[in-house]
């Protein structure tokens, strides 16, 4: 018996930043953002010798120890993975497991879409389908950004978790004491294609740390910062234009609105931007894009722009020069998926 579960990584179009506490409990907080098909993944195959094994793509040592109540979260590879699995034995098993757990992602960790949540709504909807746990949709997304945040006080927002789970275009809400809602927006079929086919996904093949960004961003809130919290209310407002963009099929409008959102994430925290970053922007702009942003936290990763009409191949071309890469996708509608063979 094999157990496997893959969940997709997101687009954040709008409204980034806002869904971080102390300003989501504030002032509550708002997020478009969009699934693509780019996933995290997780396998469980149950043991019966009494060991844990991790096993991840991305390096080439695995994890192996006898199996326990508790593990230590001291690896860095595989302090996720420890840390769903304590999560689970302490609140619903009560007993150690035996098993095998092989993960990977489609995409660099630390690169802005989402993978590190995602990694984790991935293990834990594994554990979820081998151990038949009575958790819905809003109780996986909930117990992933529990686990990462307040568990293992790893700095972030709630955004990832939820888009993971549900998938899809999702316009989210974000509350006072944890609380989320997640409105799916039904947008036609062809304003999406549209949107598919102008968007440049590009890497620029560097990583960030994205929790001295965020706890920047945590600390100019706490602090006041003036500039910081405006910038975070237009986000907020960017946003709700977004989401009318695309229900009214304004798609001209698109580049626009990723534009303010732009120059508005750049006062956020000092790191979200660098020279090499702000050179890459202007430079998409000037052959052609109308707007567009960093993917996540900022500093580095993955970068999308708007390329209206046929501006598209002229701006991948344009982009070629800085040594980073595009990576092609496509939305998609399904969130976290599970099953057993």
């Amino acid at each position: 018996m094999i157990i496997k579960s893959k969940a997709p990584l997101r687009l954040g179009l709008a409204g980034g930043g806002t869904d971080v506490s102390p300003y989501s409990d504030m002032f509550g907080g708002a997020i478009l953002n969009a699934t693509i098909s780019s996933y995290a993944y997780a396998t469980i195959e149950p043991l019966e010798n009494g060991k844990i094994e991790f096993v991840t793509g991305s390096v080439p040592e695995a994890f192996v120890q006898d199996s326990a109540l508790e593990l230590p979260i001291n690896n860095r590879v595989y302090e996720l993975q420890c840390g769903v699995y304590n999560h689970i034995v302490k609140h619903y098993v009560h007993k150690p497991l035996s098993f095998r757990m092989t993960t990977w992602i489609d995409a660099p960790q630390g690169s802005g879409l989402g993978t590190s949540s995602t990694l984790v709504v991935a293990i834990l909807g594994a554990f979820v389908e081998w151990l038949k746990l009575p958790l819905g949709k809003y109780d996986i997304a909930h117990t992933a950004f529990e686990i990462e945040r307040i568990e293992m006080k790893m700095a972030g927002g709630k955004q990832d978790q939820y888009a993971a789970t549900f998938g899809g275009v999702n316009y989210l809400e974000f509350l006072a004491n944890d609380k989320v809602i997640v409105n799916p927006l039904n947008i036609k079929e062809n304003i999406l294609n549209e949107l598919e086919s102008n968007l440049v996904l590009y890497f620029t093949e560097t990583n960030r740390d994205s929790a001295s960004i965020i706890s920047h961003q945590v600390e100019n809130v706490k602090n006041n910062n003036h500039e910081a919290v405006d910038a975070m209310h237009r986000l907020k407002e960017q946003a709700q234009m977004m989401k009318e963009c695309l229900l009214r099929g304004d798609v001209d409008k698109i580049g626009e609105v990723l534009n303010l959102g732009w120059l508005n994430k750049k006062k956020m925290a000092t790191q979200i931007t660098n020279s090499m970053l702000d050179s890459i922007y202007e430079h998409a702009i000037s052959n052609g894009a109308s707007g567009g942003k960093i993917s996540g936290a900022g500093g580095g990763g993955f970068m999308f722009f708007y390329c209206p009409g046929t501006t598209r191949l002229r701006v991948t071309q344009a982009l070629s020069q800085f040594g980073g890469r595009t990576k092609s996708f496509t939305f998609t509608q399904q969130g976290l998926t599970t099953w057993t063979t």
